[in-house]
């Protein structure tokens, strides 16, 4: 069972629903989805697990991990929950959605047999093959012998992929023969990513320019949200090792509203009709990695969820109420609904802890927090929040966002404020939508 029912809402006096709402992760995406879901008029409770200490401030946080789907499950089911919504894609993988459709609690996202398309890059890579999604051409290999032999064939740069989850350690754009080698002992032999390296892929290193293009699909609609920008690397001028997500803008400024339909018709679509084929229907959110190379569009990677720092500059966007949305997802009428979004554009920029890509500085006050703009998002990420003082408690710490009528304004507010919040080492990066103004 995977549909809102009667039975399934709670009803205040008057006929009003009245909605319970759990969000599973403790990231500023799933900060980002409380403060949108929290926005619906229908939603009366809101519950965040584990949550940070943003989503404190508009939700009861639950000391619960992510990875701990049976509790989750559990818990849901005690607080008569109406609605879960999965952020990371770890449980995803571990087949949340799958557990809390057995116990009738409607879940927006994909099954674990559907996640398979972001949890297998060879699964991933080969159905886009099959089905003739343009992807960079590649090779995948079992063996660490096969590959090293392919591999000291290819011309430089190369791509080398483990084929698990790998919470963004699996892809390696080396520049030379020895970091692509490395890579593959690291990932094979040394097994540092786990059963992600059971498998591997060599692929050709595209350059053009990148846009995530996300959308929602109940499996037979599919509408995309307006495309977004995001920065992996640490450093400004997209240097240094790859990070989570350094920061992102939207919308695109390169992505025109025609190349959106048209990369929607020969690449979403596809992907979603091509699921129920490989006997793994698909309803969620699909996020395609793009880059456009010569005046053409390839697949770099594809997700089963929101992406991340994506959400943040995309949700202050999105003007209809997100719950609507998410339970015609659940329920197969996403085409009733209109998904509208203004026209305004909007930039978010990580500050990150001392240490990180590395082993992030924790346990660091935070000060400043009540000193920025009315206008300002600030949506955490790794802080916590004990005996009255917020502190750090991972890698990215916050994403500090804004909108504006332009990307420039938008841009500006942003670094205008990001001066006002401080915590000792914090980085974050300076160029952040500063092509697209």
């Amino acid at each position: 069972m995977d549909c809102i029912t009667e039975k399934n809402k709670n009803t205040e006096k008057g006929g009003k629903t009245a909605m319970k709402v759990m969000v599973i992760g403790g990231g500023a995406r799933e900060h980002a989805l409380a403060w949108k879901i929290a926005q619906s008029p229908k939603v009366t409770e809101l519950f965040v697990a584990p949550g940070n200490a943003g989503t404190s401030k508009i939700a009861r946080n639950l000391p619960i991990k992510p990875t701990e789907t049976k509790f989750l499950v559990e818990t849901a089911e005690r607080f008569k929950i109406d609605l879960a919504v999965v952020g990371p894609e770890g449980p995803l993988a571990a087949g949340i959605i799958d557990k809390f459709q057995e116990v009738g609690i409607p879940a927006f996202g994909p099954t674990a047999a559907a996640t398979r398309i972001e949890s297998s890059k060879v699964f991933s890579l080969e159905l886009m093959k099959k089905y003739g999604i343009p992807s960079p051409p590649g090779e995948v290999f079992s063996t660490h012998a096969g590959a090293r032999k392919y591999l000291l064939k290819q011309t430089l740069p190369i791509v080398v992929k483990a084929d698990g989850l790998a919470a963004g350690k699996g892809v390696v754009v080396a520049k030379t023969m020895e970091e692509a080698l490395d890579a593959l002992d690291r990932f094979m032999l040394k097994r540092t990513l786990g059963n992600a390296g059971d498998q591997a892929i060599i692929q050709k290193c595209l350059f053009g320019k990148e846009v995530s293009l996300i959308a929602f699909t109940d499996g037979k609609t599919v509408i995309p949200m307006v495309p977004a920008c995001d920065y992996k690397r640490i450093f400004d001028g997209d240097q240094g090792p790859n990070t989570g997500g350094m920061g992102s803008y939207s919308p695109s400024e390169f992505l025109t509203e025609d190349m959106v339909k048209e990369y929607t018709r020969t690449i979403l679509i596809p992907i979603v009709k091509a699921m129920p084929a490989e006997g793994r229907p698909y309803k969620g959110v699909l996020y395609a990695g793009l880059i456009i190379t010569d005046g053409k569009p390839k697949v770099l990677e594809v997700n089963a969820r929101f992406g991340d720092p994506e959400t943040q500059a995309v949700l202050p966007l999105l003007k209809t109420d997100l719950v609507d949305i998410l339970l015609a997802v659940i329920n197969g009428t996403l085409d009733q609904v209109k998904i509208e979004w203004s026209d305004e554009d909007c930039v978010g920029v990580v500050m990150a802890s001392a240490g990180y890509p590395g082993t992030p500085k924790t346990d660091v006050p935070i000060i400043g927090l009540d000193n920025i703009d009315r206008d300002i998002i600030v949506f955490h990420a790794g802080t916590k929040l004990e005996r009255g003082q917020i502190t750090t408690d991972g890698g990215r710490v916050l994403t500090v966002t804004a909108t504006g009528n332009t990307m420039a304004e938008a841009r500006s507010k942003v670094y205008a404020n990001i001066p006002r919040i401080h915590f000792k080492g914090c980085h974050y990066r300076k160029d952040i939508a500063e092509r697209a103004c």
